[in-house]
């Protein structure tokens, strides 16, 4: 299909450039103490958010094309709603649908994994043990342990990784217990052999995500495949040992472990003839451990020899390197983004962050697609992130993001320009609330200064975000007490329109509903070309 772009019929846009900031985790929150955005000194977005060219965007549930408005977003839908001018149905709801109809029990795929359980391999399950449902939901990891018990086979081993981040930041027990209790029923009713086999937190064991830290992989591939770690007899001891350790422990950063049993030996790890399932189905964090299960050929860190088993993803976490080869669930086909057309219509772009956000402007604006569309056209610039709990260092890189920006600018190559300040939700997700004021003010302050450069060369700067985080940073218990909240928010966004030369020719349009879906047709008007014809509308009219 050939993509083109009409001209605006009577907006031809700006001389200058157009800048799309994207303040990561930086929602319309409460305005009191909880909410990190209001608590601080924000002078750019106090002007910017009274102007009469904002309005607030939804940024989670179906919105984003999650299974309802209960669920939070996150960057990696987030993005893709930007990129796409559109809502896909996302990783959860396409998990969802494929359990209910049993299409995931269909594949060959799972019958290779389920001749290997019966022919007495195990059948490992890696991922995020939580309802957070943004990379996982524990209720997918339940229903295929249950087919598996149902199939009769005999040994199922659960590496559990540890969230408070998109769930309660000292939740884990409430996943845990329940699990290694579930696991305790069906092997004593059923005769088999289920049990959680090792674990760590997200930030410390597995997850790690863009090659910010192979050590964080290493861990989780020393534990869940060599039986490397500290030992427990149970995952409820370790969890329960680390919080007696250090009452401050949050799960996202707690240590790797490994349970072993009667004899200490370990309980579960992966051997030749298993299967192994990551049932995650959100990319990011899911990528590297992948590779190593999956490459012949890898050198990120000595993993050993590769044992010989099958290995799956809930989704392929990667559509454009296919990593992995062999996944349950296919992705939503994202096509026509708006960067493809802009592209075809010879438009010149760069887009840039720091490591954390840098996929999140390429790979998921770009819909699931890796490397440049087409790279004369294009420009893509990472600042590597800092490898430090990102409220020791708050600023994280965004002065760095705004000086390479500028220069970008005023090279005078190009026409637009899209970047990620990862602030507001890096920070927000630690749960510190001075931290968190600190990030919001260096974006504000970074958000001027780009503004103001766009003003200069006679542009225009769009300001928004993915989602909320930093907008509410704790809750009040039952008994009145704050507890630190470390997931994202239900709270809708901001976006703006900063033109250096605005003199009436639109203003914002009156729509039913306005989501991150109708940003792309926004952008296209706003560089002087029609809506594509089946983007959401434009948040503006003429």
């Amino acid at each position: 299909m050939q993509l083109k772009l009409k001209k605006h019929s009577v907006f031809p846009g700006r001389k200058g450039p157009l800048l799309l900031i994207i303040m990561d985790g930086i929602g319309l929150g409460p305005q009191d103490e909880r909410n990190a955005v209001f608590m601080a000194n924000t002078p750019t977005l106090d002007r910017l958010f009274a102007s009469k060219l904002f309005c607030s965007l939804q940024a989670h549930g179906t919105a984003v094309g999650l299974p309802s408005d209960k669920d939070m977003g996150n960057s990696e839908v987030g993005h893709n709603a930007l990129g796409a001018g559109r809502v896909f149905d996302q990783g959860a709801r396409l998990v969802n649908k494929a359990i209910e109809t049993g299409k995931i029990f269909e594949t060959d795929l799972w019958e290779q994994i389920v001749e290997r359980g019966k022919r007495g391999g195990t059948i490992h399950f890696i991922g995020l043990l939580s309802d957070g449902n943004v990379h996982s939901h524990i209720d997918h990891l339940y229903k295929l342990i249950d087919k598996c018990a149902g199939l009769g086979i005999k040994r199922v081993r659960i590496h559990a990784l540890l969230d408070g981040r998109d769930v309660g930041e000292r939740s884990a027990l409430n996943y845990v217990i329940p699990t290694e209790e579930k696991l305790a029923k069906l092997s004593s009713e059923k005769g088999l052999d289920y049990r959680i086999a090792s674990g760590g937190g997200r930030m410390k064991v597995t997850m790690d995500r863009y090659e910010a830290d192979w050590n964080i992989v290493k861990r989780g591939w020393d534990a869940h495949v060599l039986g490397k770690g500290r030992k427990f007899r149970s995952a409820r001891e370790a969890v329960e040992t680390y919080y007696k350790e250090d009452p401050t422990m949050t799960d996202q950063y707690m240590e790797a472990f490994v349970i072993v049993d009667e004899k200490g030996s370990p309980a579960g790890p992966v051997r030749d003839g298993d299967a192994v399932i990551n049932f995650n189905f959100r990319g990011d964090r899911a990528i590297e451990i992948s590779r190593a299960f999956t490459e012949k050929e890898f050198r990120e860190f000595d993993r050993g020899p590769l044992p010989d088993i099958v290995y799956a993803g809930m989704m392929e976490y990667d559509g454009d390197l296919h990593i992995p080869p062999n996944f349950l669930v296919w992705p939503p086909a994202i096509d026509r983004t708006i960067s493809e057309y802009l592209c075809a219509a010879g438009v010149t772009s760069f887009a840039i962050s720091e490591t954390q956000k840098f996929g999140h402007v390429t790979y998921f604006w770009n819909g699931n697609r890796s490397g440049y569309i087409d790279e004369k056209l294009e420009t893509y610039i990472e600042i590597p992130s800092d490898r430090i709990q990102f409220d020791k260092a708050p600023k994280m890189k965004a002065p760095e993001i705004t000086e390479k920006t500028i220069e970008l600018l005023r090279s005078g190559r190009y026409r637009f320009g899209r970047l990620n300040f990862a602030n507001g939700d890096m920070v927000g997700h630690t749960g510190v609330m001075e931290a968190a004021i600190i990030a919001v003010q260096t974006v504000d302050s970074c958000v001027g200064r780009l503004v103001d450069e766009v003003l200069k060369l006679n542009g225009i700067a769009v300001v928004t975000a993915d989602h909320g985080n930093s907008d509410e940073m704790f809750t009040i218990d039952s008994e009145g007490n704050p507890k630190p909240k470390t997931a994202h928010t239900l709270n809708p966004v901001p976006f703006v329109i900063v033109d250096s030369g605005y003199s009436g020719e639109y203003r914002m349009a009156k729509l039913d509903k306005r989501g991150l879906s109708n940003v792309a047709a926004t952008l296209l008007n706003l560089l002087g070309y029609e809506k594509v014809e089946d983007y959401d509308p434009s948040l503006i009219t003429f």
